[in-house]
């Protein structure tokens, strides 16, 4: 808490397995220390804390009533998914109150995050999934979030109550899960998309300058998701995969994605 009774912002990730080095959560802290100016804390859920920033408040991975039931359901031929996030939505997970803004770790932080923090603080806050978008039907993408799980118990609730058939009805996807629970209730609000970017698809030339031009920043980008290839060390770089998919090195992207 701060003065005046406000909450302080919990900004929150989640860190399993060996995928994601430490540098990932601390250049990610770094990014929102820079472009958020407001009492915030940040929080890591993860296995193996060694090397993370000390100003970054580790817990251990949850462990949930459900774990075996989620466990079995992943297994499963076509499942995907960062199942792993649901603990978040249980209200008082690691002692936070409040607001949640949350973020994957193969995201870079470019721009003022206010405007997204704001957006919509009584709803649930996503991008609009770009492949749902084109085809004009519903659905978030989860790489940043925004809510208040005190506001949306049901995400939490709703999941622990049947975890092996809200995998199978969302598509194996936890943020079609997260989105179509919150659109269904009416309390799903989208991120601009010019504020939430894709490096694939926003960033990336289309050929044949894609082998001649450095990628782009959109200019009111806040957020540059990487989901899918390039990673940020593969763009920073320059990627080599074809005609069609390569990128000149991003030299904006050494600016942004750094401690």
């Amino acid at each position: 808490m701060i003065a005046g009774g406000e909450r302080t912002l919990n900004v929150v990730c989640v860190k399993w397995g060996d995928k994601y080095p430490a540098y990932y959560v601390n250049r990610l802290y770094s990014g929102v220390t820079r472009y958020l100016d407001r009492p915030f804390s940040f929080h890591c859920f993860t296995d193996n804390g060694d090397d993370i920033d000390p100003r970054v408040r580790l817990h251990d991975l949850p462990v949930e009533p459900f774990e075996s039931e989620l466990q079995a359901a992943m297994q499963r031929k076509g499942r995907k998914g960062a199942w792993r996030k649901i603990s978040l939505f249980r209200p008082g997970l690691g002692g936070m109150e409040g607001q949640i803004l949350g973020f994957d770790l193969d995201v870079v932080i470019t721009g003022r995050l206010e405007p997204l923090v704001d957006a919509a603080p009584d709803k649930v806050a996503m991008r609009h999934e770009w492949r749902y978008e084109w085809k004009g039907q519903p659905g978030g993408h989860g790489s940043v979030f925004v809510f208040d799980p005190a506001l949306h118990r049901y995400l939490y609730n709703d999941f622990a109550a049947d975890p092996v058939g809200s995998v199978e009805r969302n598509k194996g996807s936890e943020q079609y899960y997260t989105s179509m629970s919150a659109f269904r209730r009416g309390q799903l609000h989208y991120l601009p998309g010019s504020m939430v970017c894709s490096f694939k698809y926003d960033a990336a030339r289309i050929p044949p300058l894609n082998l001649m031009m450095e990628p782009r920043l959109p200019l009111d980008c806040r957020v540059m998701c990487f989901h899918g290839s390039p990673k940020m060390e593969e763009a920073v770089e320059g990627f080599e995969a074809g005609l069609l998919r390569s990128t000149r090195p991003a030299s904006w992207l050494k600016r942004h994605w750094r401690v």
